[in-house]
């Protein structure tokens, strides 16, 4: 489980530092503009200032701010699915963020070892009949937890996803705040960066395909770990 990079420090950080001037065009540092895998990484960079914390209409996340527990790591590489039959969370945050692997990671693809993900935390919350799988090459770990009675119970829960699916609805939302304003779950994002908190968050159905995730607690009645051909259903 991890955190996203601080996001904030680094969209101050000049890319000439000697200088201190604004960064070079893409032609003077040898880099054509629209190719080159520096130039895909700029551009994922500038699409976190775009990316909509998610559409309402397309249901939320659970869960891993910049900054939610202190502590930030580089994520693997490997995504992992959550899936839930209810989440129920009181104080929501929403918005667009970066997820770094290790240098020259073997999951590092055309990106730089970069993923842009939606980062979505709730401060306190259940999820009911959660599941949670990750493929590891032919064989699936599974998790299971929240399957009987008592339902997996969160504070402070985030989580890094590239896809949410689900079925959301809101209490006292704000739509299009400026991330580092945010004051509903504690956690702030970067500066400048569109946004979207709730006092209040409940998604059926939720599916979300995730790198990373962070919990201050994290507590899982009937845990059942195992290894299956078949990962979340």
């Amino acid at each position: 489980m991890a955190s996203s990079p601080d996001l904030s420090s680094a969209d101050n950080t000049p890319e000439n530092p000697e200088s201190g001037s604004a960064p070079e065009p893409a032609e003077a540092s040898g880099v054509a503009a629209g190719s080159g895998r520096r130039g895909r990484v700029r551009l994922r960079r500038a699409a976190v200032m775009a990316v909509p914390a998610a559409a309402v209409t397309a249901g939320l996340a659970v869960l891993t701010a910049q900054g939610a527990l202190g502590v930030q790591f580089a994520i693997s590489g490997m995504p992992f699915v959550v899936k839930a039959d209810r989440l129920d969370g009181k104080g929501f945050e929403q918005f667009g963020a970066l997820d770094n692997m290790i240098k020259d990671s073997p999951n590092a693809g055309d990106t730089d070892g970069q993923e842009l993900v939606v980062t979505s935390v709730v401060k306190n919350g259940t999820l009911t009949n959660m599941c949670q799988s990750v493929d590891l090459g032919g064989i699936q770990l599974v998790l299971t937890a929240g399957t009987g009675k008592k339902k997996v119970h969160v504070e402070h829960l985030a989580i890094d996803s590239d896809d949410i699916q689900g079925n959301a609805d809101f209490k006292g939302i704000e739509i299009g705040r400026d991330a580092s304003t945010f004051d509903k779950a504690d956690v702030q994002g970067p500066r400048g960066v569109y946004g979207q908190q709730a006092d209040e968050v409940h998604i059926t159905n939720l599916n979300q395909h995730n790198y990373a995730a962070t919990a201050a607690v994290f507590k899982l009645p009937n845990l059942h770990m195992k290894f299956s051909s078949d990962g979340c259903k």
